[in-house]
């Protein structure tokens, strides 16, 4: 049998660190560095001919972590790796899924084309913007969720009347997973956004008054669409209101919004590592599921299992 190979990126390595201590396995030996003008240079210090190869990178921007991504897969291939597998916990450039407007970029399917021709053979991920970006790709994808552990992290809170709401109406299919999972209410927010990174709340669709709030999301980045929806449950009567967001892109002035959000708790995962902490914010690693994904798509095992906590 060949051999399992995990290495990382520069983007997200106490995420990769965790994978390699759930797998028992190390992680590989890679020299990555840049030139004084920025261009990157990878040379794998491991031989990895013949094996297996997992690269862990988050392409979060600044776009440098998808090139590296991109460099590491083309490196890998010409060392005459078996197969690579791009570990990516945070898809960048994901919203960008469709043609909304005249001339502009589907940018979901441009990083697919990028990370295909690159030579990755498989592609394992977490919470993509939209499900349908598997599509996108002409290799497999494996697409993991977050849910399998955040749901446990609310379990354990035990939190009463609770309602999960759902911050839009794309969300809808994930709140619910939540709801039948926590045995909680369901609602959903009406919005409208009237320009990129801000949203305007215009209904909520449920009742909410005297009840705690569990708020789920794909990624928080600017945390406007949060807060605003924050506002919106308190003025019809919510009591505790947290959130879960599998993503904490956190740009901007997120920090500062969570800081004066009244948030009770937002419970994150590690895809992304955060710039700063702040007492609102919990982290919950993912660790343990990309490493189970991994190992099992290393010996040719079905992971389909990892998927069945967001059915519903």
């Amino acid at each position: 049998m060949s051999t399992l190979k995990v290495f990382s990126g520069r983007s997200n390595r106490p995420l990769a660190e965790r994978i390699s201590k759930a797998l028992g396995e190390p992680l590989g030996k890679v020299e990555i560095k840049n030139f004084s003008d920025g261009e990157i240079w990878v040379k794998f210090s491991d031989n990895i001919r013949g094996a297996d190869v997992f690269i862990v990178q988050s392409t979060i921007p600044p776009a440098e972590n998808l090139i590296e991504l991109l460099i590491m897969m083309d490196a890998a291939k010409r060392a005459s790796a078996r197969r690579v597998a791009a570990v990516i916990p945070y898809f960048g450039y994901a919203r960008q899924d469709r043609k909304d407007q005249p001339r502009v970029s589907i940018t979901a399917k441009l990083m697919a084309n990028l990370i295909t021709e690159a030579g990755a053979d498989r592609v394992i991920t977490m919470d993509l913007h939209a499900p349908q970006i598997q599509g996108f790709f002409d290799i497999p994808v494996d697409h993991l969720y977050s849910s399998a552990v955040l749901v446990k992290h609310f379990r354990r809170r035990r939190i009463p009347r609770l309602t999960v709401c759902s911050p839009d109406v794309g969300g809808i299919k994930m709140a619910r997973a939540y709801a039948k999972r926590l045995e909680a209410d369901l609602v959903v927010i009406d919005k409208r956004r009237p320009r990129q990174n801000e949203a305007e709340v215009l209904n909520i669709i449920g009742d909410v008054r005297n009840r705690n709030i569990l708020i789920v999301d794909d990624l928080v980045d600017t945390a406007g669409t949060l807060v605003n929806a924050i506002g919106a449950l308190r003025a019809n009567g919510a009591h505790d209101i947290y959130a879960a967001a599998t993503h904490p892109v956190l740009s901007g002035q997120a920090f500062e919004r969570l800081k004066n959000s009244g948030l009770t708790k937002i419970v994150v995962t590690d895809t992304l590592p955060l710039r700063e902490t702040l007492p609102v914010i919990e982290v919950e690693s993912v660790a343990e599921l990309f490493a189970e994904a991994i190992l099992r798509t290393y010996k040719d095992k079905s992971i389909s299992s990892l998927f069945d906590v967001d059915k519903g």
